[in-house]
């Protein structure tokens, strides 16, 4: 939107602010992926602090909170709070200015020092889907795992979650500087870091991470991590290491994994992953040998299936392995090969 039009734009929203009404995901079933419409990000108000503190206190503000990396959701998606609401107050964290959409200034608050009643997260579970509560919000308004409800976000809801999130872990485990070792400090609206001793500058970091859907003729290439549930494969992945372009990485990644040699390589698709700093590459690669060795410490099994058994897979009817997540680029590219989109 345009940088000035904030100005006008103090009047209520309804509550719960539904950012984007209408289709899930983006145009292609990414969750993540950037929308038209988007989140403006507004960096030119980022040190403008005066002009932060009138936006923050009009009644256009909303905060999305997340407690230990969990944001706020309600009925019909993404949660927000307004400035001076009951439960807000009563988790105080630290803030950051995460930009603009649709008259609203928008900020993200830390409440991870908020303890809530019940249930907490399991920290070994490779999922959890416990949910907690805040004795002044509604029942069904939960903290909640991002990625178990970012297939039924509106795609400007899912980037503001996925932004949201992936600054305030950042910050959780960036506090010192890399450089001297003091305690840092944020600046530039939480964007950045600065260490108060030896002057350095700390930005928040983005991991890239090839994923790739290989193929060798009719076959698809599935791998399952170690400590993954035993039915759950999908394409293998890998980050990517200094030096190396994207199709040095896919090709490293393959063989490290699983023996196969890949020869063609070509980059699809992007999404932002924010578990906790990851881009994930989609990239489509084609084999060129086919025997299987595993490296044990990377996966646990790893197996070429054909198109036919992709199609039972994609529907849940495989008794060996489950469905793709809906909204992840893994299945996005296995469904995108179903269809022949990827040649």
């Amino acid at each position: 939107m345009p940088p000035d039009s904030l100005a006008d734009a103090r009047k209520p929203i309804s509550q719960p602010a539904r950012l984007s009404q209408g289709r899930v995901l983006d145009s292609r079933g990414l969750a993540f992926a950037e929308a038209p419409g988007a989140l403006e990000r507004a960096a030119h108000l980022r040190g403008d602090a005066e002009r932060l503190a009138d936006l923050r206190a009009g009644e256009a503000a909303r905060v999305v909170a997340l407690w230990r990396g969990r944001p706020l959701f309600g009925p019909e998606g993404l949660h927000l709070l307004r400035a001076g609401e009951a439960a807000l107050e009563a988790m105080p964290g630290p803030e950051i200015f995460l930009g603009c959409h649709d008259g609203c200034a928008l900020f993200s608050r830390d409440v991870s020092a908020f303890e809530p009643e019940g249930e907490r997260p399991d920290g070994a579970a490779f999922f959890d889907a416990s949910e907690q509560r805040h004795p002044d919000l509604p029942d069904d308004i939960v903290f909640a795992e991002l990625r178990g409800r970012m297939g039924f976000l509106s795609p400007v809801e899912a980037e503001i979650a996925a932004t949201a999130r992936g600054l305030v872990e950042w910050h959780r485990t960036h506090r010192f500087c890399s450089t001297c070792g003091a305690e840092s400090e944020p600046e530039q609206a939480g964007w950045h870091r600065r260490c108060p001793v030896c002057e350095r500058h700390h930005f928040p970091r983005t991991d890239p991470v090839v994923i790739m859907l290989i193929t060798d003729g009719n076959r698809l290439l599935l791998g399952r991590g170690p400590h993954w549930p035993e039915t759950m494969y999908s394409c293998l992945a890998g980050f990517m290491e200094p030096g190396e372009t994207v199709e040095a990485a896919v090709r490293r990644e393959v063989f490290e994994e699983s023996g196969v040699e890949v020869g063609e390589v070509s980059l699809v698709a992007s999404q932002p992953w924010p578990f906790p700093a990851s881009l994930m590459l989609g990239c489509r690669g084609v084999a060129t040998t086919t025997d299987i060795t595993i490296d044990p410490v990377e996966i646990a099994d790893a197996r070429w299936i054909n198109r036919e058994r992709l199609l039972q897979v994609v529907a849940g009817r495989d008794p060996e392995i489950s469905a793709p997540r809906q909204g992840a680029i893994a299945g996005w590219l296995m469904r995108e090969w179903l269809a022949d989109r990827l040649e």
